[in-house]
């Protein structure tokens, strides 16, 4: 069997296991813009449309991919240029990141400001900054990246403010959502109804794109 082959079968049975294991959750059909409630956290909704956190990539896309990440996570680091090669190759990715901080306390102050300058605009570009970073966090360098990609820090800090119970909302679904999904770390994905826990190689990504986007043709 050649190395092409095995890593074919290799991934169709993990998918095959994955799509099964997602499925064990039952997810209802979304209800575009509808605010998720606790007793549907793991409804399509919920997971894939959570009105508070912006989609990027295609918004329109016809393939989900939901990320769950640490902004100070080496792995999540190293995958981000290459996942947004995939999606901007692929031009019908819609993407979601849920912020799963697991590094501590500048992880979650990240976080929360990233999700913070959605209010001015500016999440993808905060996101984008933070997940591009070297070495650990701090507030300091964390107000300095943010300022340097064009985020209004002050205004992210007032926003967080006003709008604190929704973002760590925000935070609280994402991590029982994981906990749901049995993630015990980061990075971790939904790739349509298929469960992808941990780090996978880009040639393997794309093909669990394929293989949901057949799946989903059956349904």
């Amino acid at each position: 069997m050649t190395p092409e082959n095995t890593v074919r079968r290799s991934l169709v049975l993990f998918c095959a296991i994955a799509a099964i294991a997602f499925a064990g959750f039952a997810l209802a059909e979304p209800q575009t813009g509808a605010p998720a409630k606790d007793e549907d956290i793991l409804s399509q909704n919920s997971v894939w449309r959570d009105p508070d956190i912006p989609a990027l990539g295609n918004p329109n896309g016809n393939l989900t991919v939901v990320e769950f990440f640490d902004y100070q996570c080496p792995y999540c680091r190293k995958l981000a240029p290459e996942l947004a090669q995939v999606v901007r190759e692929d031009g019908q990715i819609r993407i979601v990141l849920k912020d799963l901080p697991i590094f501590g306390d500048a992880s979650v102050l990240a976080a929360k400001l990233a999700l913070a300058a959605k209010y001015q605009g500016k999440y993808a570009q905060a996101h984008d900054a933070l997940i591009a970073a070297d070495g650990k966090l701090n507030d300091a360098k964390i107000d300095d990246i943010l300022a340097k990609a064009g985020v209004d820090v002050d205004r992210a800090k007032a926003d967080l403010e006003a709008n604190r119970k929704s973002i760590e909302a925000v935070l609280a679904r994402n991590n029982a959502q994981a906990d749901a999904f049995g993630f015990e770390g980061t990075p971790a994905f939904i790739v349509g109804k298929f469960r992808v826990p941990g780090v996978i190689e880009m040639r393997m990504f794309k093909q669990v794109i394929a293989d949901a986007r057949t799946a989903a043709k059956k349904h």
